[in-house]
């Protein structure tokens, strides 16, 4: 989106897949405020919610977990997981996290050039750490990954989303189970076990919110990670930084990566309980809200001259993980796995290079994560 659009129209109605409309609103402060107003409802099951496919419609009664509630539901099942995914405890995942990369970095080294980053190093760094962590076992990362993808496909058909759904969560309904007879030292067995025998949560909500945790923990990482280094090979000097600099240097080029790319690129979508006055538009119950986090990430008002990469730039006011209560829960997991990957892929291969032309490399714009299908690399 242009800086002229986010001037002329920061609130405007736009047409969905299905003939509905809903309110596009663009700029970062006023994103900000509608993501943590309570007139505004995450619920994905209300008549007016902004559905991205016929597919995630039609399978929404699978992914109904905690980010598809309102509070004080949401917070309370949320609240479960957040002990697990504190800045604290991720940062002492730190390395396992670096052991997992340096077994994937001496494959590749033994394996040789050319390469495919996405199936060599950018998928399986998040699927590893994600199912150590879950408990999920990595042997069937196959499985899941294949079902991810399906169930993230905004052309996939209904009928496609529906059965991958239940077959993903049937497989994580039938691991709980295993883990309440035989638990194990991982957050399913934990918390699943709580959470079922306090009467908060049923095995199949837990399978749902399972899921989630599953398809965010790996498919957005590594999406991330695949991005954030086809762009970085195109910008030598910003390489560099991330290459070569302090950790705190790097953590901050991780921000400016999240901002420039913003992953989730078919916004947070949200629908109006009460009527609203947003940017000098009245929003009316009912009526369906997108919140564009690429185009915050781009607003000039609060980014200079924000269609550069500059990986100096203090940008801690991002979109790129949302706002307010359903602000991403992995965040800091990602950051970590970010700022290990980067650098050590970059000090591994100095001489890392695309192995095609940049207008080659195949995107996924069709997908509600946006990334890359394939990274072809030399060095």
């Amino acid at each position: 989106m242009t800086t002229d659009r986010l001037a002329r129209a920061p609130v405007s109605r736009v047409s969905l897949w299905n003939g509905r409309t809903a309110w596009l609103i663009t700029r970062h402060a006023d994103q900000v405020a509608l993501l943590r107003d309570g007139r505004i409802s995450a619920d994905n099951t209300l008549p007016g919610y902004p559905s991205t496919s016929a597919g995630s419609e039609a399978a929404r009664a699978y992914s109904r977990s905690f980010i598809s509630m309102d509070n004080p539901e949401h917070n309370n099942r949320r609240r479960a997981y957040m002990p697990y995914f504190t800045v604290k405890n991720t940062r002492r995942l730190a390395p396992r996290i670096q052991h997992v990369i340096d077994g994937l970095l001496d494959a590749l080294e033994q394996q040789g050039p050319p390469a495919d980053l996405v199936p060599d190093f950018a998928l399986p760094l998040p699927s590893l750490v994600i199912c150590e962590l879950l408990g999920v076992p990595y042997r069937d990362h196959a499985f899941f990954q294949r079902a991810s993808t399906i169930v993230v496909d905004t052309r996939a058909t209904p009928e496609a989303v529906l059965a991958t759904s239940e077959r993903l969560v049937a497989y994580l309904s039938d691991l709980i189970e295993y883990k309440l007879n035989n638990p194990g030292d991982d957050l399913l067995s934990r918390i699943t076990s709580r959470q079922i025998a306090a009467g908060v949560s049923t095995k199949e909500e837990c399978a749902t919110e399972a899921r989630l945790l599953l398809i965010a923990g790996h498919a957005t990482t590594a999406n991330m990670v695949a991005l954030g280094i086809c762009v970085l090979l195109q910008h030598p000097e910003q390489l560099a930084v991330v290459r070569d600099g302090t950790c705190d240097q790097v953590a901050n080029a991780v921000e400016e990566l999240l901002r420039y790319l913003t992953i989730f690129h078919l916004g947070q979508r949200r629908v109006a309980l009460e009527p609203i006055e947003i940017g000098g538009v009245r929003i009316a119950a009912g009526d369906a809200v997108i919140c564009a986090g690429a185009a915050a990430n781009r607003d000039p008002a609060v980014f200079e001259d924000p269609d550069r990469l500059d990986v100096g730039r203090p940008v801690r006011r991002h979109l790129a993980f949302g706002s307010g209560p359903h602000q991403c829960l992995g965040q800091n997991l990602a950051r970590v796995e970010l700022q290990l990957a980067y650098p050590a892929l970059f000090r591994r291969f100095p001489g890392l290079r695309l192995d095609c032309g940049p207008d080659d490399i195949p995107f996924k714009t069709a997908m509600a994560i946006y990334g890359i299908h394939r990274l072809p690399v030399t060095w």
